[in-house]
């Protein structure tokens, strides 16, 4: 089965006009794209928009031989001219089948908002989902049976793969492709970076795929340590990069802190970002979380955890941390990053990068600063990508 994109953006198209936003600046050349627009194999078109034709020209094929336009959410604006020749467009009910005389079969997916989903079977077995854009499937049933193909708002709605991989939709061969890309997203490599982490891919307007054929699907980083400084944006980040996994464990390190109203109001901004299908434990014991096996594990922070640590061996007073305070933290530091080597779980931390401020006035600050840039850099060297959040952009490190 043949896929073309006649266009890869949002209903709007990117850039969006008149938008004066930096990311719409730079939609320019491959970066540019019309509205989502998809034919297969030359016979079925999913979404009509303006201009379909001429990107179809434009990618070397016609729309001479489609028999059926099919239409995956609510168009806004001008109604979208038919051209001459083609079928009127519809929405196939929920649940309903298509049997089309090319051998492809339609079934109509529910989604969570406006909009419908199509997963297209071609005569040669392979199956293809399209969700429409901000949506998700609603009320799938585990069937252990993945697409070779997903073409989905994979910006806009992650959850959406959180929800195929959890049931099995979405599996490891699985060639995730967005689409519906608006300017949330600086296009090029930031993108790029984006939807790698999610184990998904863009392509430009007029791109044409062949449905089941291995392609390079981008290989999903299984320990990643993001670092930062303050409000800088390091746990959104880290945030970002499972929220396309399905019951993701997110590890607080920071306690409640009973009485501390400012805390609190940190920790439930925090908890109101996360998905709602993440779990919460608060513990500092991570090293028995990364021996077992389970969900993906996000933990936030490392600098929390190892002033747990410090506070265990009493390293802020000067004579308990020379007669063996020291080496019991280092064994602590030591335990952990082992843990992290050996894992099999799919890990993201997150610490602060406090080394290139102010030096401490104090002794104890000092000795926190240094035993942290020491763990940041043996949690580092156990983890296949390191990122440095600074000003909410991430700086690859490592990956």
């Amino acid at each position: 089965m043949e896929l073309t994109l006649l266009g890869t953006g949002a209903p709007e198209g990117l850039p969006r006009p008149d938008c004066p936003c930096a990311a719409c600046a730079s939609a320019l050349g491959e970066d540019a794209r019309a509205a989502t627009a998809l034919l297969v194999d030359g016979t079925l078109l999913l979404d009509l928009t303006p201009g379909a034709a001429f990107a179809a020209a434009r990618a070397g094929h016609s729309l001479g031989g489609v028999r059926q336009v099919l239409l995956s959410h609510p168009h806004d604006g001008p109604a979208v001219e038919v051209p001459a020749g083609l079928p009127q467009p519809v929405r196939v009910p929920d649940g309903s089948e298509l049997a089309l005389l090319t051998g492809h079969r339609v079934r109509a997916v529910p989604m969570d908002s406006p909009g419908t989903g199509y997963t297209v079977t071609g005569p040669d077995g392979q199956r293809l989902l399209y969700l429409p854009p901000g949506a998700a499937p609603a009320g799938l049933e585990e069937n252990g049976d993945s697409y070779a193909m997903v073409v989905a708002d994979v910006v806009g709605r992650p959850d959406a793969l959180a929800k195929l991989r959890a049931v099995g939709a979405v599996g490891p061969t699985t060639d995730v492709i967005a689409v519906h890309l608006d300017h949330d997203v600086p296009p090029g490599p930031e993108l790029r970076r984006r939807l790698a982490a999610a184990g998904a891919r863009a392509v430009p307007d007029g791109t044409t795929l062949d449905v089941g054929v291995y392609e390079d699907v981008p290989d999903v980083p299984r320990r990643t340590l993001v670092l930062g400084g303050a409000r800088s944006g390091k746990s959104v980040e880290a945030e970002r990069r499972l929220e396309s996994f399905p019951g993701v464990l997110y590890v607080a390190t920071g306690g409640s802190r009973n009485g501390d109203n400012e805390w609190a109001s940190r920790v439930h901004a925090h908890r109101e970002r996360r998905p709602g299908s993440w779990r919460t434990v608060e513990t500092c014991d991570l090293v028995p979380l990364l021996e077992g096996s389970g969900p993906p594990l996000l933990v936030d922070c490392l600098s929390l955890w190892l002033t747990d640590a410090m506070d265990s061996v009493n390293a802020w007073d000067d004579a308990e941390w020379a007669g063996g305070g020291e080496r019991a933290l280092r064994a602590r530091v030591e335990e952990l990053t082992s843990a992290v080597r050996n894992t099999r779980r799919t890990l993201v931390a997150v610490s602060n990068e406090v080394g290139s401020g102010i030096v401490p006035a104090t002794a104890s600050g000092r000795r926190y600063r240094d035993e942290l840039g020491r763990l940041n850099a043996g949690f580092a060297a156990e983890c296949e990508h390191v990122l440095l959040v600074v000003a909410g952009q991430a700086l690859a490190l490592r990956g």
